[in-house]
């Protein structure tokens, strides 16, 4: 679900959420869109101008692609709801057929979000400034099927390709926790973002920050469960203790999954360095050990998932009851 800055506008009594969608949660991924227009003449000879470089007002081709660089690079100039990103690759091809022209143009990013209004907005401008240039010698001329043809990148291009079978147990480590002196919110987070991505919640529970009952956590989950969450006991204080449980009973450690949520944490905030979570498997469970702060848990979610469940398909997981 995307968030939305909480600004709001009164219509007749109603409150309208306005603003530019957040998109400070995502991460930097490859973006790829393609949008197609299609440019109809009225007869053969204007082809044939386009071709030998007859037109009055110039190279059609040359024209209408500088054109359509300018257009997709300001496409949030005119986009009101459309974020400023970097262009990092743009192509513009033509292919004649008959008496159609069909402009072909692929953007790509590597951003939090798509390129899909970009690639179409080139479209548009390419179309309009081959019809701009080809009115004075074809009074026919048409613009026709501005659409967009394929985009990739983001969690969209993942969300729907994992195992629906995955279970998981979330541990909330915490001693004033456990003793009843403060309600947890970050666990629940942890569950309800695991839901979203058909993950069932097999046992959700608090334990106090001691490393022999965190450890009989890892035993009564191991090949019992797809996941392991932790959420705390991660930071630098004295008791502290939930990587040092954890990593003697992990058969192989994970780093780039803690490498790649500290340096998504460190983005957001200064402190995400003092994290000490660690990552690895015992037996086929994935075990993760995230912060304990609210935020912490549901950035380090944001960071790592969906992706993090392809590991599944190369691991093959099951549990083994």
């Amino acid at each position: 679900m995307e968030r939305s800055y909480l600004k709001t506008t009164r219509i007749n009594g109603k409150s309208i959420i306005s603003g530019m969608v957040d998109i400070t949660h995502k991460s930097n991924t490859l973006r790829i869109a393609t949008a197609q227009a299609i440019i109809q003449v009225s007869k053969q000879e204007t082809i044939t101008a386009i071709e030998e470089g007859k037109v009055p007002k110039g190279d059609v081709f040359s024209m209408a692609k500088a054109a359509g660089l300018l257009g997709v690079k300001k496409t949030w100039e005119m986009m009101p709801d459309c974020h400023p990103l970097p262009i990092e690759y743009t192509g513009i091809d033509y292919e004649i057929n008959g008496l159609n022209i069909l402009i072909t143009i692929t953007v790509k990013t590597i951003y939090k979000t798509g390129v899909e209004v970009e690639a179409m907005h080139g479209a548009s401008i390419v179309a309009l400034t081959m019809y701009d240039m080809l009115k004075p010698i074809d009074k026919g001329v048409e613009i026709s099927n501005i659409k967009l043809l394929s985009k990739k990148g983001g969690k969209s291009d993942w969300k729907d390709k994992f195992r629906k079978d995955l279970t998981a147990s979330v541990i909330v480590c915490s001693d004033t926790i456990s003793a009843g002196q403060k309600e947890d919110r970050a666990g629940l987070a942890i569950c309800e973002k695991l839901k979203s991505f058909n993950v069932a919640i097999d046992n959700y529970s608090v334990v106090p920050d001691e490393v022999e009952i965190i450890q009989d956590e890892v035993s009564k989950s191991k090949n019992k469960h797809d996941l392991l969450i932790f959420t705390g006991g991660t930071g630098m204080s004295v008791r502290d203790v939930t990587p040092e449980a954890v990593r003697p009973l992990l058969d192989r450690e994970i780093d780039g999954v803690m490498e790649a949520a500290r340096s998504y944490g460190q983005e957001r905030t200064p402190f995400s360095m003092l994290s000490r979570g660690v990552a690895g498997t015992a037996g086929k469970t994935v075990v993760l050990t995230l912060p304990g702060s609210t935020k912490g848990a549901s950035e380090t979610m944001d960071a790592l998932f969906p992706a993090l469940l392809h590991i599944f398909k190369i691991i093959g997981g099951g549990r083994h009851d």
